[in-house]
């Protein structure tokens, strides 16, 4: 998910519409992220935003429908990763420019996977129909990927895609949990030259 939260500098009075909108969203994933879905109040990103409440519902019916913004905010940025990597050549180009991507945006990336932990509170309908966007998005976007290599012969016969779509999804993601890497771009190289080359020596 490519939700950013740099600190807000500009002052609420000043921003434009598009602004004060960028604003919510990144003061609301920050509170999200520290307090939970239950822990923050519509109150609360207002004033961390610097606006009233009611200039806040103009841009947001109510916090389950901002929360479900950041949300799409980060399947937005998954469906720019998976773009990115399609326009490429060939899967090895692609993934390249997968997980190299992944690893520039690792950190707008976890945000992403501790919103998505919060996802339970929101209501069952809403709740499936963003899962089942994310499954459109996401693994569709890589089984896509995949299944097209596999047609093209570049990837062994004996294992189908989906198999192989689940274990490089397995092996990508440390990048985006857990302790960051000091070398995200390293790390993003080696794990897909495992992936792709193997463990034995070469």
């Amino acid at each position: 998910m490519t939700v950013s939260l740099p600190p807000a500098s500009a002052s609420a009075s000043s921003a434009g519409p598009d602004t004060t909108r960028t604003r919510i969203g990144q003061e609301a994933a920050r509170l999200f992220v520290a307090s939970g879905y239950h822990g923050v109040s519509m109150r609360e990103v207002a004033e961390a935003v610097g606006v009233t409440k009611p200039a806040l519902y103009h841009h947001f019916a109510d916090k389950e429908s901002l929360f479900l913004a950041m949300l799409d905010g980060a399947l937005a940025g998954l469906a720019r990763l998976i773009e990115h990597a399609s326009a490429q050549s060939g899967l090895a180009a692609q993934l390249e420019t997968l997980v190299g991507e992944l690893a520039d945006s690792a950190p707008e990336q976890r945000v992403g996977l501790q919103l998505a932990s919060e996802l339970r509170h929101v209501s069952p309908e809403r709740r499936t129909a963003f899962e089942n966007e994310y499954r459109r998005v996401w693994m569709g976007g890589l089984s896509a990927l995949f299944e097209g290599a596999a047609a093209r012969g570049e990837l062994r016969a004996d294992l189908p895609p989906p198999m192989l779509t689940r274990a490089f999804l397995a092996l990508i993601y440390p990048l985006v949990t857990g302790t960051p890497p000091a070398d995200p771009q390293g790390t993003a190289r080696a794990l897909l030259s495992v992936y792709l080359d193997g463990a034995r020596p070469r």
